[in-house]
């Protein structure tokens, strides 16, 4: 497995996503290297960036794809912007698994 856009931590992982807001549909398009170099998970969902309903939906979207509540992602940074950081609680090693799969499927 070469470098990913998520990292460990004690009680979870942090995640890098690139959101699309209006992007047609709640879709993860897979991994892609942001102009910085650094690698981000490519999200989009439908809604418009409009009082948070872009980054609930995205929640939302990682959380049932890889199959935790939406109460276990939590958005830690990148409000406004279009490349965000999240934390989702739960075994390091079980996430990083379901994330591989969502993106070897993509």
């Amino acid at each position: 497995m070469g470098e990913r856009p998520w990292a460990a931590t004690a009680d979870g992982i942090i995640l890098t996503v690139r959101l699309t807001p209006k992007g047609g549909r709640d879709a993860i398009d897979g991994i892609e290297a942001s102009a910085d170099g650094r690698l981000v998970l490519k999200a989009r969902v439908r809604v418009v960036p409009s009082g948070g309903e872009a980054n609930d939906a995205l929640i939302r979207l990682i959380a049932k794809a890889i199959g935790v509540p939406p109460r276990a992602v939590a958005l830690i940074a990148g409000h406004t912007a279009r490349v965000k950081r999240l934390k989702i609680a739960g075994s390091p090693v079980v996430l990083a698994e379901a994330l591989e799969r969502i993106c070897s499927n993509g």
